[in-house]
């Protein structure tokens, strides 16, 4: 008996050896399947904590570490992206962009945004000044009072003043990012302008023209000034530009004047009424216009009547359109 129970008891002994050889192989394969990595995690209040894991997953790291995303929070990388040993997690505000550049070696190297901060060339500052031409203004002053005739007279020419202007420039790569001004200074005011307004006068109120034997003869710009306004006046045919010019002639022969003066007298033809007649000037009339007013100049009449207006307006004797009374 006692031989059968020390065969027993070795038999035993075989048996509880190979179970815990069998356990700690067992521990071994699942400590070699099980790689744990060593993964940084960074909160959004910049602590820092260093996670021992087997997990590859952020969210199964977070879980594994009872850390909670709150709802404005996320992760870089993704909550459903791996990581690998040595990389971080960073817990961020879903308002932060990150900014990341193209590989730039064989190991993939990228770069965000605080890293790109840190690395980025610094801001300089230059004092700069510069010269700005002032502009001068132009002064009219009117002394023609209300004459119809006017002509423009500089009497004093402007000139641009100079100023200087300091700014404090900020550069960053030499690219100009802002401009503030520090001061500035007059250098030299500027000198306005002045234009004065005056009364075209002439050496003689009476037109350039002669007269002889009944007939008055005009130089060629006081004869074009007859024929454009007798064109105004009535352009329709020969016999109305006649008309008219007769009516200056007569109040001309009454008066001791001549037809001009007359065209001229405010208020009586469309010399001081309007400024249409100028349109007319330089020969822009029918050349019946111009064979009236020499006709009439030589002594042509078709009426003996002193005044007209246009047709319709009054009663009188219709010649052109006009009725003359």
């Amino acid at each position: 008996m006692k031989k059968e129970e020390k065969a027993s008891i070795s038999i035993m002994k075989i048996i509880c050896i190979s179970i815990i050889l069998v356990l700690i192989s067992g521990i071994g394969v699942m400590a070699v399947n099980s790689k744990l990595n060593d993964v940084k995690i960074v909160l959004q209040n910049g602590y820092e904590m260093t996670a021992l894991t087997s997990k590859k997953k952020v969210s199964e790291i977070l879980e594994e570490n009872n850390i909670i995303l709150e709802e404005n929070q996320k992760t870089i990388p993704d909550i459903e992206s791996e990581v690998e040993a040595g990389q971080s997690i960073k817990i961020m505000d879903k308002s932060y962009q990150e900014v990341k550049i193209a590989e730039i070696s064989d190991q993939g190297v990228e770069t965000t945004l605080d890293e790109l901060l840190e690395n980025y060339t610094p801001i300089t500052e230059k004092i700069v000044v510069e010269q700005v031409a002032i502009p001068f203004e132009t002064i009219t002053k009117d002394a023609a009072g209300g004459a119809e005739e006017r002509t423009n007279k500089v009497i004093q020419e402007g000139k641009e003043g100079l100023k200087e202007i300091t700014y404090k420039i900020k550069y960053q790569n030499d690219v100009e990012i802002e401009k503030t001004v520090i001061s500035e200074v007059v250098v030299r005011e500027p000198v306005n302008k002045i234009v004065q307004i005056q009364k075209v006068t002439t050496r003689s109120s009476a037109p350039r023209v002669s007269y002889s034997g009944g007939k008055w003869s005009y130089n060629a710009s006081e004869f074009d000034l007859l024929c454009a306004i007798t064109a105004q006046e009535s352009s329709s045919s020969y016999e109305g530009s006649l008309a008219v010019i007769t009516t200056a002639c007569n109040r001309a022969e009454a008066r001791g004047t001549d037809p001009l003066t007359e065209y001229k007298r405010k208020g009586q033809f469309c010399y001081t009424i309007d400024s249409y007649w100028k349109r007319r000037l330089n020969g822009n009339y029918a050349s019946f216009v111009s064979q009236a007013v020499t006709d009439a100049l030589n002594g042509a009449r078709n009426h003996n009547y002193y005044s007209f207006r246009s047709a319709g307006t009054h009663s009188g004797v219709n010649i052109g359109g006009n009725v003359y009374f």
